[in-house]
């Protein structure tokens, strides 16, 4: 038994293996519940089912999830990126609407980049608020997150601006090679980050400025101007999921759009085994951490769960996956079973013990 645990150790030691394990466990309760759950079908040259939706539903929290990792690993906090969302989709539908063909990809691609421009100042506003003033983190990101969630009412004036434009709506609901056009722009954006930041020294930058910020600026690094960065990539994450959030309904809402997705992106980074208190991050736990919470979601609707009750049986789910992979948990709950008293010897037992 124990050349079997030993074997085992690196496997179920390993960061990803309970967040993997809570996963396959999702998509088994959901094929138990509906056997076609898992079923994958090839229609008109595009691929539909379950699994492809649920991946093209966590396209958006992937980005938004990948951006708060960076964030995070500096030893901060970004609780403005729902409010960017909102932000960016509502200035990109506002521009298409106005145009005279919101057809045309010259219309399409301005706004695209003048949402995208307002959503880079937004970060950069919250990095010098954190890295230049120094105000901590959760109330300068806090006050983006409220301010930012009025300027989106501001653009849209307290309306749902709707669209009719394929350019747009493609990248909610199009298809490239088979696969949702959502699922391949969280690819290449997870790409970038992942070359950006795991083969080059920025990714090694980021995690010593979370972990400790003085110390790497007297080594040489300069640490306001990585912090500062972190931000704008959170915005710029934040700004394409408004983009994918806003093109799936053809519509931008200031009040709905992006409402709570920065809890549940800060859920997947912790999931996905990144310490809030900075230092390492690992961008692949962060979208597994992402998946388990949209196939939570798609799990809650597809069993007939009371709405009234399906945030709460989410949060029972998330608290136990956290509780399971933190070593610390695990670690107690080992050392309470070693303390245990052995159990009482039977009565044969107790015969044999008696001497003759």
């Amino acid at each position: 038994m124990s050349t079997v645990k030993a074997r085992l150790a690196p496997v179920t030691g390993h960061r990803l293996f309970w967040p993997l394990v809570m996963l396959v466990v999702l998509l088994v309760a959901n094929t138990v519940y509906r056997p076609s759950f898992l079923s994958v079908e090839l229609k008109n040259g595009h691929l539909y089912g379950s699994l492809i939706d649920i991946v093209r539903l966590s396209a958006p929290l992937i980005l938004v999830a990948l951006g708060m990792s960076l964030v995070i690993a500096t030893g901060g906090i970004d609780l403005s990126v729902g409010s960017v969302v909102a932000v960016s989709g509502a200035v990109a539908c506002l521009y298409i609407s106005e145009q005279p063909d919101q057809n045309s990809l010259g219309g399409v691609f301005t706004a695209l980049a003048l949402a995208f421009g307002i959503a880079l100042l937004l970060g950069a506003w919250n990095g010098v608020l954190v890295a230049v003033i120094g105000i901590q983190p959760i109330i300068a990101t806090l006050i983006l997150m409220v301010a930012g969630r009025g300027l989106a009412q501001l653009i849209t004036s307290g309306q749902i601006i709707t669209i009719n434009s394929e350019p747009y709506k493609t990248i909610g609901v199009g298809h490239l090679l088979t696969l949702p056009f959502a699922i391949i722009i969280a690819l290449v954006v997870t790409v970038i980050v992942a070359v950006l930041t795991r083969r080059t020294a920025l990714g090694m930058i980021i995690e010593s400025v979370g972990g400790n910020a003085e110390a790497s600026r007297l080594a040489g690094v300069r640490s306001r101007r990585i912090t500062l960065l972190v931000y704008v990539v959170s915005a710029a994450c934040a700004a394409i999921a408004g983009f994918m959030m806003t093109a799936n309904v053809s519509s931008a809402d200031g009040n709905a759009a992006g409402l709570w997705v920065e809890l549940d992106a800060i859920l997947a980074v912790v999931i996905g085994g990144t310490s809030l208190a900075g230092g390492r991050f690992f961008l692949s736990g962060t979208i597994v951490g992402a998946l388990i919470i949209q196939t939570l979601t798609t799990s809650v609707y597809a069993m007939n769960i009371d709405p009234q009750t399906a945030l709460l049986f989410k949060a029972v789910v998330v608290i136990a996956v956290c509780l399971i992979q933190a070593p610390a948990f695990r670690a107690r709950f080992r050392r309470r079973k070693s303390l245990a008293p052995p159990p009482a010897p039977t009565a044969e037992k107790q015969k044999e013990q008696v001497p003759a």
